[in-house]
C-alpha cells in the first residue's frame, strides 16, 4: 500500500509497553509494518505559541500536500507518451517515495532544530510558496504552447471546408500575378465529380476551358481548382452555390503559406527541446536509499549540482530532459521533502501539546499491509493506547454512556497522536 499512519505516544514505562505490544499484536497479524520516526529536539517555546503553530501547519500541510499532487499531474502531462515511467520519475533525493519516508532523517543544514519552531515552519511555508508560483508561471507557458500547437493542428485536420490549405496546395496550382485571371478552389461533393467536369466551364462566362484539376480529396468530397476572369468571380460563385458546389474563400499568398508552416515547425521544436525527455532518461528508475541521507537540493535552480555529484554524473542525469520535466522532477522533490518535514513538525508540536511537558514521545511510523485490514489496525491501536483518553474510549467502547457534548465514531477517535501520509499521488 501506499498510505502511512504517523503517530506518537508518551514515552513513560507504561507506553514503551503500550507501544511493544502494539508491534507484537501488528506483526503476528500482518497488519502494519512498524519503524521508528525519529524528530530532533525541538526548542518548545510557549504554550500559545505551540497552539498557533498547530493551526498554522495544518494549513501548511494540506497546501503542501495539494501542491505536490498537482506537480506529480504536471509530470503525467508533460511526458506524454511516457506516462508507464512516472512514478520512477517522482522521486525524492534520487530514492523512491517509500524509502525516503521509512529511512526519514532531519534536514539539520537546511532547516537547523536549534531555530523556533516558527522560523521553521515560516522557512517551509515560504519554500513551497515559491515552488507553487513557479509551477504556475511554468505551466502557464507550457499549457499556452500547447493550446497554439493543438490549434494548428486542428487546421491541419477535418474536412476540406474548414482545414487549413497551405499544406495541400503549391505554387503550381495557381495562376499568380495576372491583371485579369485568377484561380478559385472549389469544393464538390464525391457523387459529383462528372458533373462538375461537365459544367464548370459554362457555369459562367469567361471561365478557362480545361482548368481545372483535383489537388485534394477527403472522405465527403474533393477540392479542385478553377481559372476564370476576375471580373466574373461573384456570378461564377453564384452559380457553383446553385449547383451544390462550394467555392473556398482561398488566396495563394506564399509569405503567409511560409510563415504558417515555420509556425507549426518552430513550435513543435520547442516543444520536444523544452518539455518532452528521451529514452536514455526515462531509464532512470528508483535508487535504493543512499545511507539513509538527505541530500536537499537547490531551489528553483535545477541546474546547479547537487552535493557529492560529479560532472559527468550530473549531465548522464539530466541528458535528454527538457528544462520543464528537469525543474518539476527537482522542486517535486524539494516540495515532498518539505512535506515529510512538516509532518515531523506536527507530530512533535502535537504531542507536546497532548502528552505536556518535559517532552518525552515516542513517534512511529505504520505501513498498512492491506487496504482491507485498516479497520482491523485502527481498532487495536485504539484498544492499545484506550489509557491515553479514557473518557472517549468510554463514549466509543461503552454505547451506554452518554457525555454530553461529546460525539465521537471510530474514524475520528483517536487516543494518540495521528496523521496521514498517502503516497498515491497519481490516484
Amino acid at each position: 500500500m501506499s498510505e502511512f499512519w504517523l503517530i506518537s505516544a508518551p514515552g513513560d514505562k507504561e507506553n514503551l509497553q503500550a507501544l511493544e505490544r502494539m508491534n507484537t499484536v501488528t506483526s503476528k497479524s500482518n497488519l502494519s509494518y512498524n519503524t521508528k520516526f525519529t524528530i530532533p529536539d525541538f526548542k518548545v517555546g510557549t504554550l500559545d505559541s505551540l497552539v498557533g503553530l498547530s493551526d498554522e501547519l495544518g494549513k501548511v500541510d494540506t497546501f503542501a500536500e495539494s501542491l505536490i499532487k498537482r506537480m506529480a499531474q504536471s509530470v503525467v502531462e508533460v511526458m506524454e507518451d511516457a506516462k508507464g515511467k512516472v512514478q520512477e520519475n517522482l522521486l525524492a533525493n534520487g530514492a523512491d517515495l517509500t524509502s525516503f519516508v521509512t529511512h526519514f532523517e532531519w534536514d539539520m543544514a537546511k532547516y537547523p532544530a536549534k531555530q523556533p519552531l516558527v522560523s521553521i515552519a515560516d522557512t517551509l511555508a515560504k519554500q513551497l510558496a515559491q515552488i507553487e508560483t513557479d509551477l504556475k508561471s511554468r505551466t502557464a507557458a507550457y499549457n499556452a504552447l500547447k493550446t497554439n500547437l493543438e490549434n494548428l493542428e486542428k487546421k491541419s485536420t477535418g474536412t476540406l471546408f474548414t482545414r487549413t490549405l497551405s499544406d495541400i496546395v503549391s505554387k503550381e496550382d495557381f495562376v499568380l500575378d495576372s491583371e485579369y485571371l485568377v484561380t478559385l478552389l472549389v469544393i464538390v461533393p464525391k457523387p459529383s465529380y462528372v458533373q462538375w467536369q461537365k459544367t464548370y466551364e459554362s457555369l459562367s462566362d469567361m471561365v478557362v476551358p480545361r482548368s481545372t484539376k483535383l489537388i485534394a480529396e477527403d472522405n465527403e468530397g474533393g477540392l479542385f481548382t478553377v481559372t476564370l476572369f476576375r471580373k466574373v468571380i461573384d456570378d461564377f460563385k453564384t452559380k457553383a452555390k446553385e449547383n451544390k458546389f462550394t467555392v473556398r474563400e482561398f488566396y495563394y499568398d506564399e509569405k503567409e503559406i511560409k510563415r504558417e508552416r515555420e509556425e507549426m515547425t518552430r513550435l513543435l521544436s520547442d516543444k520536444k527541446q523544452q518539455y518532452q525527455t528521451s529514452c536514455v532518461a526515462l531509464k532512470k528508475g528508483s535508487s535504493t536509499f543512499p545511507d539513509h541521507q538527505v541530500k536537499v537540493t537547490p531551489l528553483g535552480n535545477p541546474d546547479r549540482p547537487a552535493a557529492g555529484q560529479n560532472d559527468r554524473e550530473r549531465e548522464s542525469e539530466g541528458e535528454g530532459e527538457g528544462p520543464l520535466l528537469r525543474w518539476l522532477k527537482v522542486n517535486f522533490s524539494e516540495a515532498f521533502i518539505a512535506w515529510i518535514h512538516i509532518k515531523a513538525l506536527r507530530v512533535f508540536v502535537e504531542s507536546v501539546l497532548r502528552y505536556g511537558l518535559p517532552v518525552n514521545f515516542q513517534a512511529l511510523l505504520l505501513q498498512p499491509q492491506k487496504k482491507s485490514s485498516t479497520k482491523r489496525l485502527r481498532e487495536v491501536l485504539n484498544s492499545v493506547f484506550r489509557h491515553l483518553d479514557e473518557v472517549a474510549a468510554a463514549s466509543i467502547l461503552d454505547a451506554s454512556v452518554e457525555i454530553p457534548g461529546l460525539q465521537l465514531s471510530n474514524q475520528d477517535y483517536f487516543p494518540y497522536v495521528y496523521f496521514h501520509i498517502d503516497l498515491g499521488l497519481l490516484d
